[in-house]
């Protein structure tokens, strides 16, 4: 019997991309696309926010993505087959919304491809064509591409370096699409968060509805600390309680990518320490 937050499977999608399977029941139970886990590593650990890629009900375990870019995720990193979690709070946020929409496309960027990837499951069991289109900055980045291809009507590839698929960003081949008169109900684009203004932008003209799931700083992932808090048609929002799906044309992602490198330099500076100490 697994211990409650044990790694019971790990492994490398990338370099620097790790995706484990965590033992806990009761978020497994109750997970559904577009929620997220708190997850801490230590007892003074960071509280950072992951999106829940996967479940399976009956053996009890959750699916989390990460990439290894900070201190937090880089000691999550570390941590193998048989380690527990310190915590693992969740299911947090609310459910993305999944009926029959018609013709649906997902577009995802580097590691936000694995948290669209739920999202793109549902839709597809909900009866809607989906067309995904997932782009990393090379082939070696890309991740999730037999999955995506499983759930998606039509698969549509770009790399920044022309390494696999299309030369050019997500965005452009959203910008195609779109282009080529097919009719689109609903576009849903998670991924870095310049990546999503720029989907946004794209879809305006075209005034077809699109979805982001906003990931910012956060803290508590209750709403009381305020720290997740980003601009929504003009008023203020918190990701954790009130998203994190949010109107894409309505998101001031000016403000949210202002906020989200307000702490980068003391970020990079405690990575640098740690890995020194590590090394």
């Amino acid at each position: 019997m697994f211990r409650l937050n044990e790694i019971v499977e790990k492994k490398e999608l990338a370099p620097r991309i790790k995706e484990i399977k965590v033992y806990n029941p009761r978020i497994a139970a109750k997970a559904r696309a577009g929620q997220f886990v708190i997850v801490k590593v230590g007892e003074e650990g960071e509280r950072i926010p992951l999106t829940i890629a996967d479940w399976d009900r009956e053996k009890g375990l959750i699916t989390i993505v990460f990439q290894e870019v900070g201190v937090s995720t880089y000691k999550l990193g570390r941590l193998g087959v048989g380690d527990v979690i310190t915590d693992v709070v969740g299911p947090l946020g609310n459910p993305s919304e999944i009926e029959k929409f018609g013709t649906v496309v997902c577009v995802g960027g580097g590691v936000g491809i694995a948290a669209i990837y739920p999202m793109a499951k549902e839709l597809k069991k909900a009866g809607n064509r989906v067309i995904s289109i997932i782009g990393a900055r090379n082939k070696d980045l890309l991740i999730y591409e037999e999955e995506m291809r499983r759930v998606s009507d039509e698969l549509r590839i770009t790399t920044d370096d022309g390494s696999k698929g299309r030369k050019g960003f997500v965005s452009d081949e959203l910008r195609d699409l779109l282009n080529s008169g097919l009719k689109v109900d609903r576009v849903i684009a998670v991924g870095p968060a310049i990546m999503m203004k720029t989907c946004a932008d794209v879809t305006r003209p075209f005034n077809v509805k699109t979805i982001v799931s906003l990931n910012s700083l956060m803290l508590c992932g209750m709403g009381m600390c305020g720290a997740c808090r980003v601009e929504v048609g003009g008023k203020t929002r918190f990701v954790c309680v009130d998203g994190p799906d949010f109107d894409a044309h309505q998101v001031n992602f000016d403000v949210l990518i202002k906020r989200l490198n307000a702490y980068k330099a003391e970020e990079q500076l405690a990575l640098k320490r740690f890995l020194e100490v590590k090394a």
